[in-house]
């Protein structure tokens, strides 16, 4: 059983350094990315991902910063900050619980395409659905083509489920219709006015919650998912027709 979840734009960079270089499979990929946005002023960062002045400027100075030669890298499992990563719970892993997490987790990104947990990054902000002209195109859907796609599929033994924690905008890019293999994308859904409805920031916690279950109770089988039951959320089934 693979995992897919999105990155978190808020990161906790107060960890230890991790003083090594970086470590991940995109570097060719994502070093061309940080070629093109060296260019922006700081100006432009802001205006391409509507930051404000600060995070706009934190963000420029990061990118001039990336490189090889930049040893003030973390692991993303716990560099990544937002709600998904907060309901994981990642920093009481024990050692057994990230190993499993470093075989079976998958983090998706603008920057760096596709991450293992352990992978050594630097800081950055690049949300999957930002546009800007590169060498393949005017988004970054575009840009990584089927390379993240690939890696994924490369990832997965034969009929081996992938969970889909991801959201829309990341998933997008992993073109999930392609696959093979069996693909479950949970759906975390509130009684608000007496109707179900998915609440964006409840449901950010529960991807969380979900995927922190199955790497504490390493499970790889989807009748041990239907077990999942966590702050009132609980299996049931959905057909589409």
């Amino acid at each position: 059983m693979k995992i897919i979840i999105s990155p978190a734009k808020k990161l906790n960079t107060d960890l230890n350094l991790l003083n090594s270089e970086m470590s991940f499979s995109f570097l060719k990929e994502s070093t061309e990315l940080i070629s093109e946005l060296k260019k922006f002023t700081v100006t432009q960062v802001k205006d391409l991902m509507n930051l404000s002045v600060n995070l706009a400027n934190i963000n420029w100075n990061r990118f001039q910063s990336w490189g090889i030669d930049n040893l003030n890298t973390f692991h993303p499992i716990f560099m990544f900050q937002g709600d998904v990563y907060k309901s994981m719970r990642a920093d009481d892993f024990s050692d057994k619980e990230l190993e499993f997490a470093q075989e079976n987790l998958r983090i998706l990104s603008g920057l760096y395409g596709l991450l293992k947990p352990l992978d050594k990054i630097l800081p950055y902000r690049l949300e999957m659905g930002t546009k800007f002209n590169n060498s393949k195109g005017k988004d970054l859907y575009t840009f990584w083509g089927d390379k993240i796609y690939d890696k994924l599929y490369s990832d997965l033994t034969q009929d081996e489920v992938l969970i889909n924690l991801a959201s829309n905008e990341y998933s997008r890019a992993s073109r999930l219709n392609k696959l093979s293999n069996p693909i479950i994308t949970p759906i975390f859904k509130d009684y608000k006015n007496g109707k179900l409805k998915t609440i964006s920031f409840f449901a950010k916690k529960a991807r969380g919650e979900m995927c922190s279950y199955i790497i504490r109770n390493q499970i790889i089988k989807i009748d041990d998912l239907k077990l999942f039951n966590n702050n009132g959320y609980s299996f049931e089934s959905y057909d589409k027709g």
